[in-house]
């Protein structure tokens, strides 16, 4: 998979479902979906500070976020839908049902092209008499072009048609990103990709478990392949080549937290250097065939992986490559195929992988897809009812709040010099902000959408998505396009651009609520804000300058004051361990980390400012709590959740996030003023006698 440098406040919804199509399953159905008779219940509005979710029994210097979120860790099991329940997930759920309800009106009454246009692709989706009568027809054809494949040198045609009309990325991902040595090009840019499991440890790690996954991962394939018609021989065979090659192409895979190092992942070529790498691939027919604009030089972001990729493409027969190349584009679409690969897709993806119980509601699904492919288009009608002008005028005070409350930690770090603070304070000027919505909308109108055809919609899709991107490649950088949609749960930075993105779908309780206190607020949306500010200054994004070039703007010695403070925290996460027997990764989720830790103090120092303008402090108190307690508690809240044993399994291995848990208790243990407002004293679990502290 392609990394992305966008720096987000979760990982994206969906985004362990790992294939191309299924990855936007989500977890109510709708009366015209014939699987399912009830309706969609509107969900109930999350809200800040909740006060029944406090556990008292728990001592919150023990365990804070037990005593945070405990009643409603207890009041709040996972939905058999659902592999992870937490207030994201919540909002999330809001989000999506009115989405749903804008979906269903365009659907039965469209009052513009653009609402027929998305109230097609939506109605086309949920029509699954019309799915399961199709059967895999839809796909046939493009099975059909699999089975010509003869001679080797027509592959490039091939991998051309299937990632540039069915976004499906055999063997590899080809797209467009800012150049980190000149941030005003964009340029091409290729890598790694092509594996169907969640990461490459899952092919080549040697446990037991994994062991286990992989044997079930054997049967998920041959029962694709039967549904397409293969006997339990040809499917045995399939299977077996399909896991031959995926495994080849993991064990030459960089490692997720190698990815994360911007010096590893960029290798400016020529084209002729990536002809070098895999010279049996023919590459100005492939770049022919995506009808990619002239490139000279693009970033192999890995090229040991392309020289692999050759000896694939050089030692496999011709039935293991058509055998790979089948069961990526049957997997991408099953899920929206008829129902007994749906069936199976669900039961691999979401209930062995990630312990999900029940198949997700389709209307649910629909909406989740509908929103991937035409977010700006839906995003324009979601944001009128749903994010009022003066939410966005709010989140530019707290944002220029949070700002000066940066400004002013960088001036008081005591590990770092005045050569150094001042670039950092050149690097925070630069920041851009990005609030709700995009300024200008995206034009859909060459998208052509059926309503009796899904397949046909998401290939269309895939297609113009693609293209898109292609059509980036040597213009100029438009700083105000957005990487999500409006009504996104979520929130990034995005180094290349040096800028923080907050969509609407975020600013609304419990993150945000005009109604509660400075305190509330600062906990929630004031975290959000400081920990994608505080990225900027990672152990990433730390590596770019404030035009979002790849720079180093440091004195020798305060990098290395600064990489000793995050060696703590890759140590102190690292012995976190979410379920028995797997521990974090402390070095992929050190980024995330740093940013919670960061948020926080920011967070606090841009709360005491406000109160100090209302001439109010910290001690006072609302509902029996100092206005201190309440932005721990309001902070802690924000990640309350349950998550199945598997999803925190497969989480540990592939999610640069920490788990709620240490996400709530790892930031306030770093932190001396959480353990003054709970007279907690040194030597106890939140207040240790040694804390990380790096911004």
């Amino acid at each position: 998979m392609q990394p992305t440098r966008l720096a987000s406040l979760i990982l994206l919804s969906g985004a362990l479902a790992f294939t191309s199509h299924a990855a936007f399953a989500s977890s109510a159905p709708e009366a015209s979906d014939a699987k399912t008779t009830a309706a969609p219940v509107e969900p109930k509005a999350p809200h800040s500070f909740d006060l029944t979710a406090i556990d008292k029994t728990a001592d919150p210097c023990v365990d804070f976020y037990q005593y945070a979120c405990g009643n409603w860790r207890k009041d709040n099991p996972i939905p058999g839908d659902q592999s992870r329940w937490g207030r994201f997930n919540q909002l999330n759920e809001r989000n999506r049902y009115l989405l749903y309800v804008e979906l269903k009106q365009a659907t039965d009454h469209p009052a513009s092209p653009l609402q027929r246009q998305y109230g097609d692709f939506f109605a086309a989706c949920m029509n699954t008499d019309r799915a399961d009568q199709l059967g895999i027809q839809p796909i046939q054809p493009l099975l059909d072009r699999i089975a010509k494949l003869d001679d080797r040198q027509q592959l490039a045609a091939l991998v051309a048609l299937l990632q540039s009309r069915n976004g499906s990325n055999v063997f590899f991902s080809f797209g467009v990103e800012q150049d980190q040595k000149d941030s005003t090009r964009q340029i091409a840019a290729a890598f790694q990709d092509g594996l169907t499991l969640p990461d490459r440890d899952y092919y080549i790690d040697k446990s037991d478990r994994m062991a286990k996954i992989r044997d079930q991962y054997r049967d998920y394939v041959i029962s694709l392949f039967k549904l397409a018609g293969d006997s339990d021989d040809q499917a045995k065979a399939e299977a077996g080549h399909v896991i031959d090659i995926e495994t080849t192409l993991a064990q030459n895979s960089m490692a997720r937290v190698d990815l994360r190092d911007p010096n590893k992942r960029y290798h400016l070529l020529p084209v002729s250097g990536l002809k070098s790498l895999a010279p049996d691939f023919d590459w100005s027919v492939y770049l022919s065939d995506i009808q990619a604009p002239s490139i000279n030089d693009l970033n192999v972001g890995t090229p040991d992986f392309f020289k692999a990729m050759n000896q694939v493409i050089t030692g496999q027969s011709l039935d293991a490559i058509r055998s790979y190349l089948r069961f990526h584009v049957i997997n991408g679409a099953a899920p929206w195929l008829s129902s007994p690969f749906e069936d199976a897709s669900f039961g691999f993806f979401q209930k062995t992988l990630q312990g999900q119980a029940e198949q997700t509601a389709r209307w649910k699904r629909c909406t989740a897809i509908t929103d991937r492919a035409l977010g700006e288009a839906v995003g324009q009608d979601w944001v009128k009812q749903n994010f009022p002008p003066q939410d966005k005028a709010s989140m530019e005070k707290l944002v220029a709040a949070l700002k000066t409350a940066l400004a002013s930690d960088i001036q008081s770090l005591p590990w770092m010099t005045e050569e150094t603070k001042k670039q950092a304070e050149a690097k925070l000027d630069d920041f851009r902000q990005k609030i709700g919505y995009p300024d200008k909308w995206r034009d859909y109108s060459k998208l052509e959408v059926t309503r009796d055809n899904f397949i046909t919609d998401i290939h269309n899709s895939d297609a113009f998505e693609f293209a898109w991107q292609l059509d980036h490649i040597g213009r100029p950088v438009d700083e105000k396009e957005w990487g999500m949609t409006p009504p996104t749960v979520n929130a990034y930075y995005d180094p290349s651009l040096n800028d923080i993105n907050f969509p609407a779908g975020i600013l609304q309780p419990p993150f945000y609520d005009a109604s509660k206190d400075p305190a509330v607020n600062f906990g929630g949306i004031g975290v959000v804000i400081g920990h994608e500010m505080t990225h900027g200054f990672d152990d990433e994004g730390s590596q770019y300058d404030g035009q979002g070039n790849v720079k180093n703007w440091w004195t020798p010695d305060d990098r290395k004051a600064f990489d000793q403070r995050t060696d703590c925290e890759v140590t102190e996460y690292g012995s976190f361990e979410p379920v028995s027997g797997q521990k974090l990764n402390g070095k992929l989720t050190l980024g995330e980390n740093t940013a919670d830790n960061g948020g926080l103090h920011i967070a606090w120092q841009a709360l005491l400012s406000t109160l100090a303008q209302d001439g109010k402090n910290v001690h006072q108190k609302i509902d029996g709590y100092t206005e201190a307690q309440r932005f721990f508690i309001s902070f802690a809240q924000v990640w309350c959740e349950n998550r199945t044993d598997q999803a925190s399994r497969v989480a540990a291995r592939v999610d640069p996030h920490s788990p709620g848990r240490f996400r709530a208790n790892g930031s306030v243990q770093n932190f001396d003023e959480f353990g003054k407002a709970f007279g907690c004293h040194k030597g106890q679990p939140m207040m240790p006698d040694n804390p990380c502290r790096v911004w």
